[in-house]
C-alpha cells in the first residue's frame, strides 16, 4: 500500500511539475522556453549522473573481469531523457476521476517496470563484488537516485 502512495504522489508530481512547465509556452525576452529550459535540466542532471558514477567506479577498484558486468549495469540504469510533450494540466483536470486515476496508475507501472530492470541489472552486477567492493558499493551507490539522502527512506531533511 505504501509503494502505491508513493507511485501515485510520484505521479501527481511528474504531471504537476510537467503541466507547470508546460503552462508558460511564450517566454519573455532573454529567457529561454520550456523545451530549453527542459533540455538544460536533462544535461545537468546528466552530467551529475555521470561525476557520481565515476566516483563509485573508482571507489569500487574494479578487476578487469568485472568491468564488463560494470559497462551492462551502466547501460541498464542510465537516465533516459524525458520524450514527448508534457501533459497538458487543463486537459488533465478535465478527465473524469476515473480516467485521472488510470493515467497516474499507467505512468506508477511504467515507473515500477524501469525500477524492476535497474533491480535486475543490480543484482546481476553486485554479484560479481568481493565483500569489500560490496560495502563500498552500499554506502555509496543509493544516493545515486535520490542525491546521496542519508537518514533513510522516505525522510525529508529541511
Amino acid at each position: 500500500m505504501n509503494v502505491l502512495r508513493k507511485s501515485i504522489l510520484i505521479g501527481f508530481t511528474v504531471l504537476g511539475m510537467a503541466a507547470a512547465q508546460a503552462q508558460d509556452t511564450t517566454p519573455p525576452a532573454g529567457r529561454h522556453s520550456a523545451g530549453e529550459r527542459a533540455e538544460h535540466m536533462q544535461a545537468k542532471m546528466a552530467d551529475m549522473f555521470a561525476k557520481r558514477q565515476a566516483k563509485l567506479h573508482d571507489l569500487l577498484k574494479l578487476t578487469a573481469q568485472q568491468e564488463a558486468a560494470w559497462s551492462t549495469y551502466q547501460a541498464a540504469i542510465k537516465p533516459a531523457p524525458m520524450s514527448g510533450t508534457p501533459p497538458d494540466r487543463a486537459a488533465f483536470a478535465k478527465l473524469p476521476a476515473p480516467e485521472r486515476m488510470a493515467k497516474m496508475l499507467d505512468f506508477s507501472k511504467q515507473h515500477q517496470a524501469k525500477m524492476e530492470a535497474h533491480l535486475a541489472a543490480l543484482t546481476a552486477f553486485y554479484g560479481q563484488l568481493t565483500t569489500e567492493q560490496k560495502a563500498v558499493f552500499d554506502k555509496h551507490s543509493m544516493g545515486g537516485m535520490h542525491g546521496g539522502h542519508r537518514g533513510g527512506w522516505g525522510r525529508h531533511h529541511g
